[in-house]
């Protein structure tokens, strides 16, 4: 094949300090990385001059560049109108961050977006990203929506409502599979006009349930009665529900060239899937 994907990965997956991270992202053969902003060291609490310079430092002595940054800062995302000027203020910090480590995509979740748009939640989502969007427009950047709380028809309804294209899409295909049961190829062409990063990840739903049920119970700290284990379960690259070649295919045919970022949140052997995960994707490349 001859297609322009890059191939990145999450590091904070190999679950060691952000230098050593970025440094085992190097040594499995990744071109990118995706950086955590919304916890540790990074975040808008905890970051100093020496740990932005150390990080800067690091990616350079092992060319890599940032393909994204997660700004996902938890809970019900945007959804809760009391706790979302924190969030935007935060959020915009995070924008900041980000086009200082040379990239101008944040990752995030919203909170799962009604698919009736009279909702009350559906117009403090709107609120709330409407402005996130001028913040990122005018600084060009973009707040990457993460897909799998709704059907790209709902997600493509509430991008289309914003007043402008700071917001964008991150399209997991797994987290489709896995909760939402929609066609990742589907939700490709669907979400064409707004896809700037996507994540490599594979999965098989176990029994369907409404995927809010799912995202709440996140955002709840997994407060509830509910076993996840009974619903999906994230598997490595090519051995799950992803068709991969069909989902790759979609992307080249809309002329996506960026990013495919490998992401393992399971496993007692992160660098050994990762590692083999690069190797799945460098097939496509």
């Amino acid at each position: 094949m001859s297609n322009k994907f890059k191939i990145g990965v999450i590091a904070d997956m190999f679950r060691q300090s952000i230098e050593e991270c970025i440094e085992s992202s190097a040594k499995v053969g990744a071109e990118g990385v995706q950086l955590y902003a919304s916890f540790g060291r990074l975040s808008p609490e905890n970051i100093t001059a020496d740990t932005l310079a150390s990080v800067k430092n690091t990616l350079k002595a092992n060319g890599l560049s940032v393909s994204a940054v997660c700004g996902d800062l938890g809970g019900h995302g945007f959804a809760v109108r009391e706790e979302n000027p924190r969030k935007v203020e935060l959020s915009k910090r995070i924008v900041d961050l980000t086009l200082e480590l040379g990239s101008n995509i944040i990752t995030t979740h919203v909170g799962t977006i009604p698919a009736d748009k009279n909702e009350e939640r559906f117009k403090i989502m709107q609120e709330a990203c409407n402005e996130l969007a001028e913040y990122a427009n005018k600084n060009g950047a973009f707040f990457a929506i993460e897909t799998g709380p709704e059907k790209a028809d709902t997600l493509k309804m509430f991008l289309d409502s914003l007043d402008t294209k700071g917001i964008a899409v991150n399209l997991d295909p797994a987290n489709f599979v896995m909760v939402t049961k929609e066609d990742p190829v589907y939700a490709v062409h669907t979400l064409k006009d707004y896809i700037v990063h996507t994540h490599a990840k594979d999965g098989i739903m176990l029994k369907q349930t409404e995927p809010k049920i799912i995202y709440d119970f996140f955002a709840e700290g997994g407060i509830g009665d509910l076993r996840l284990d009974e619903y999906f379960k994230e598997v490595p690259l090519g051995q799950g529900q992803v068709d991969f070649d069909a989902y790759i295919k979609a992307l080249s045919d809309i002329g996506y060239n960026g990013y495919l970022t490998v992401e393992r949140e399971v496993g007692d052997n992160p660098y050994g899937d990762i590692e083999m995960a690069v190797k799945f994707l460098k097939k496509y490349i």
